[in-house]
């Protein structure tokens, strides 16, 4: 998807036409028969319904200003452009929190809502309830688990395990013997995921590392603190590429050998991986993830459309970026979109 994103609140009269095609060819494979648990979580959403007027809530435990999620967004944003609805977005990195915005979003009769599943214990009464009000849940980006125990129409997203044992695998190929992997948020199951992939495959030695994210220099600190420690970790695995990008800082402090590995990509990375001061990261396309949950919430309310059928996850990843392939994402890594 090469068209730039629209603008975040844009009128009706200037979405672009354009993005349909876009969306035709993303989303050919969608399934319009769901097994009968899948249709049954979306109860009281008729297919076929006019799409005249439609709202959809997009509901994720994101930090506030965080890069990946405005990627996400833009995804997002973009999808709703193209099927003419009326997107709102909240998010809380407190679960408790996030549950509650579910919570507004049933209370505001939206039409459909996508919801991330980070602490899936925290948002299976407010999904629930999201069920029993005839409102479509579908789920992207975390929750790969839980998504059908608590009745989601629909998951986007990355299996956290295979990415993390295809990390595991990458890195038995580039010889590293000590891996630390860094987990900034606690408890949040992808993140725990992925870690647990790379020990599960990688031969050397791996032990967790964490540390709270939404403190920068906390994470620096720590990190740093790790690295003097024990000069025998030649590899630093980071969950984000902002932590990627703090990480490489953290490496030269402590005067370290480690190199740097990351899952998740922007702009800054792409241009860090150019430059070879991290090896690689690890791709789950987070601007689709964004679109094609949008897209698939309009396209159940209007067409009754299912993809994957209710029964399997549309995977987004994993795909690695690394020095020798980076020029082909880095023009829509500077568009904003992956």
């Amino acid at each position: 998807m090469n068209t730039p994103p629209p603008p975040r609140t844009p009128p009706r009269s200037l979405r672009v036409a354009a993005l349909t095609s876009v969306a035709l060819l993303l989303l050919a494979g969608c399934s319009g028969a769901g097994g009968d648990s899948a249709l049954e979580s979306g109860r009281g959403a008729a297919a076929g319904a006019d799409a005249e007027g439609l709202t959809i809530a997009l509901i994720t435990h994101g930090g506030e200003g965080d890069a990946y999620w405005e990627l996400v967004r833009k995804g997002a944003e973009a999808a709703a452009a193209k099927d003419d609805v009326d997107l709102t977005y909240a998010n809380d990195s407190d679960p408790a929190g996030q549950a509650q915005l579910v919570r507004d979003a049933i209370s505001d009769r939206v039409d459909g809502i996508a919801v991330t599943l980070a602490k899936p214990a925290a948002m299976k009464a407010p999904v629930a309830a999201a069920r029993s009000a005839g409102i479509p849940v579908v789920g992207l980006n975390s929750g790969i688990d839980a998504w059908k125990s608590q009745g989601l129409l629909e998951y986007f997203g990355q299996n956290e395990s295979v990415a993390g044992a295809a990390v595991g695998d990458k890195l038995n190929g580039l010889k590293a013997k000590h891996a630390l992997c860094v987990i900034h948020e606690r408890g949040n199951v992808a993140l725990e995921a992925r870690c647990a992939g790379v020990k599960k495959t990688f031969r050397g030695e791996t032990e967790n590392l964490y540390v709270e994210g939404t403190d920068p220099e906390a994470v620096d600190a720590v990190l740093t603190a790790r690295l003097r420690q024990d000069p025998g970790i030649d590899e630093v695995v980071t969950l984000g590429a902002q932590f990627a990008l703090d990480a490489v800082g953290s490496v030269k402090t402590a005067g370290s050998k480690a190199q740097v590995a990351t899952f998740d990509l922007n702009n800054d990375l792409v241009k860090a991986i150019r430059a070879g001061t991290v090896q690689f990261a690890v791709d789950q396309q987070p601007y689709l993830q964004g679109y094609l949950a949008v897209d698939s919430l309009w396209l159940y309310r209007t067409n009754g459309n299912i993809s994957g059928g209710g029964v399997a996850p549309v995977l987004t990843g994993p795909a690695f970026v690394t020095r020798t392939n980076v020029a082909a994402v880095a023009k829509f890594a500077a568009a904003g979109t992956r």
